[in-house]
């Protein structure tokens, strides 16, 4: 009987395969491209470093606009990963995987990471970078980013990829915007890769759940009815269950120990597998790697995810930027001291004027550069004239614009006319806008006839109008203008020697009390700002009087000298005087 039953089996014919229908929930459309292929041999560092290069040399720049996808391929990515989290989450039967495992515990990070990912890169941001050619069709640095986590599994660090950047702009510049968008396009890639690997997870657990379904009803008709045990096993060669290794090992799993019995499905199954030159055994060894191999590389992407949070990537920019490096070429050597808001401002003016010019971002720097130099050489030229920011962000800046060439819009040359002017232009507006205003209410008073009263009312109505243009003006200039920040040092690690600084509190001396007061505030500013090279003074002076000089004044000037003293004695182990009282010259004649 058995014999019969397994040479029948055999004749079975298969059913022909029917078109797996999408995921539930998946609006992936012809306008979603393929997955990216996140997967690759795995690269050493140094392995990685040489790639760079070549990646450099293979890469060829888009002349026109590409479509961006990236976004919607994100949207699909966070359909497919929901969809599989849901299906691990909902097969109770079955033991999950250690790749499900860590997937459902940490889901909430990855919606956390979409959602950052589509804060800091929006379309508009992604559509000014430069795009690969096909096949690629991206943006060169999301290639870039998914060249790095394919090679590495989802895992990488601050000096695999510091030294994979700095070899591929040995061949090819980066520009500012590709370099800040890495962090985004990084979490892009390992969320790729999440989703690869939790369609994986997702399907090896629903043929499982299969397996594991089939092994019961056997078990079932074996206690219960043997001789149902036969048509159990028809029922599931003619269902043509899929010879996966997930399927395949977890058969074999729950058939075995249960005597000749069940002996019959385990040697269909070897069967079906010698028809493909496979055996059980071979297909459970590349389950168990599998479940190895998928549970390294979630834990990798994982990993890759919270690191991204913890790198300082400004100092990342700063170090990979040959704009950056360019600008500490400054002639007067301030560059390189200024605090960071103020080098990111000088970079974000370049990556400005190379839009509308002919040049790309490192040579506008070293235009910028060039005139500086050349200003230094001549010490009769203004010394402001010295420092590389004159011309990205004073005077200078039109002479740059004219050496360069800048292309700029009719409403942008405008704005800059009208900020070389700020009160002109701002009295002007008002002054335009008021007439107009006046000019519309006196041809209807005209039209409908002027009258005393009409007369009498329109001066007042007037008033309300100016005050409405002014109102106006000032909305549309606070949302139509960004303040314009004052370049600044950085002392975030103190003040050096070179640049002592005094803060001087102008004030009148009056009485005692009023001096113990003002002491006391010195004190507390001390205290909140107690940083070495950093001195207080308070510049002093008398009331009004018709009298250059009072009996109390010198009494007084005495009296807030010994107040200095006594705060300088008490904080004299932190270092030399803080503290010092500066009479005003009508004080001491």
């Amino acid at each position: 009987m058995k014999e019969i039953l397994i040479n029948w089996l055999k004749k079975q014919r298969r059913r022909p395969k029917v078109a797996r229908l999408p995921l539930r929930h998946n609006r992936a459309t012809a306008e979603t491209p393929p997955a990216s292929n996140i997967k690759a041999e795995l690269f050493s560092v140094d392995q990685m470093e040489r790639y760079g290069q070549r990646l450099a040399r293979s890469h060829k720049l888009a002349t026109h606009k590409t479509p961006y996808y990236l976004l919607k391929r994100l949207d699909n990515n966070e359909q497919v990963l929901t969809d599989s989290c849901r299906r691990l989450s909902n097969d109770k039967k079955n033991t999950m995987t250690p790749a499900g495992d860590w997937l459902l515990d940490n889901f909430y990070l990855i919606e956390e990471q979409i959602r950052v990912v589509r804060h800091h890169l929006p379309k508009t941001f992604g559509r000014g970078l430069p795009q690969l050619t096909a096949p690629h069709n991206c943006p060169r640095i999301f290639d870039i980013a998914t060249e790095a986590i394919a090679h590495g599994d989802g895992r990488w660090d601050a000096e695999s990829l510091t030294r994979y950047i700095a070899a591929y702009q040995k061949e090819a510049n980066l520009t500012l915007g590709e370099l800040w968008a890495l962090p985004g396009m990084l979490r892009l890639a390992l969320i790729e890769n999440l989703r690869r690997v939790a369609v994986e997870v997702a399907q090896a657990q629903e043929e499982r759940s299969l397996a594991d379904s089939w092994v019961t009803k056997m078990l079932e008709s074996a206690e219960n009815d043997p001789a149902n045990l036969i048509i159990v096993i028809a029922d599931m060669a003619r269902s043509n269950p899929p010879r996966t290794s997930a399927f395949v090992a977890e058969l074999v799993r729950r058939l075995q120990g249960h005597g000749t019995m069940l002996a019959l499905p385990l040697t269909w199954v070897e069967q079906r597998l010698a028809e493909v030159s496979l055996t059980s055994d071979e297909l459970i060894h590349r389950f168990n790697q599998q479940l190895a191999v998928s549970q390294l590389s979630v834990s990798n992407s994982i990993a890759g995810l919270r690191q991204l949070s913890e790198m300082d990537w400004a100092e990342f920019v700063e170090t990979m930027s040959k704009v950056d490096q360019t600008l500490r070429e400054d002639p007067t050597g301030v560059y390189p001291l200024m605090h960071f808001d103020t080098r990111d401002n000088y970079r974000h003016v370049i990556e400005r004027l190379a839009r509308h010019c002919s040049h790309n971002e490192v040579e506008v720097a070293q235009h910028a550069l060039n005139m500086a130099r050349i200003a230094a050489e001549d010490p009769r030229n203004d010394p402001r004239t010295h420092h590389i920011g004159y011309y990205l962000i004073d005077h200078g800046r039109a002479q740059l614009e004219q050496q360069l060439d800048v292309r700029l819009s009719r409403i942008t040359r405008i704005r800059q006319a009208l900020s070389q002017s700020p009160l002109l232009s701002w009295l002007g507006s008002i002054s335009l806008l008021t007439t107009a205003c006046w000019a519309l209410l006196l041809r209807h008073a005209h039209q409908t006839g002027l009258t005393w009263g009409l007369l009498i009312l329109l001066f007042p109505l007037g008033m309300v109008l100016a005050q409405f243009v002014i109102s106006l003006l000032s909305e549309i200039t606070t949302r139509s203008r960004s303040p314009q920040p004052l370049p600044r040092l950085d002392f975030s690690c103190g003040i050096p020697a070179e640049f002592r600084t005094l803060v001087a509190i102008p004030t009148l001396i009056s009485s005692k009390p009023g001096i113990d007061q003002l002491i006391n505030t010195l004190e507390v500013c001390y205290l909140g700002n107690a940083i070495k090279h950093l001195h207080f003074a308070l510049l002093t002076d008398f009331n009004d009087s018709p009298r250059q000089q009072h009996p109390d004044d010198v009494e007084l000037l005495a009296y807030a000298s010994q107040k200095m003293n006594e705060l300088n004695a008490q904080y004299a182990c932190e270092g030399p005087s803080h503290f010092f009282p500066v009479p005003s010259r009508s004080s001491v004649e």
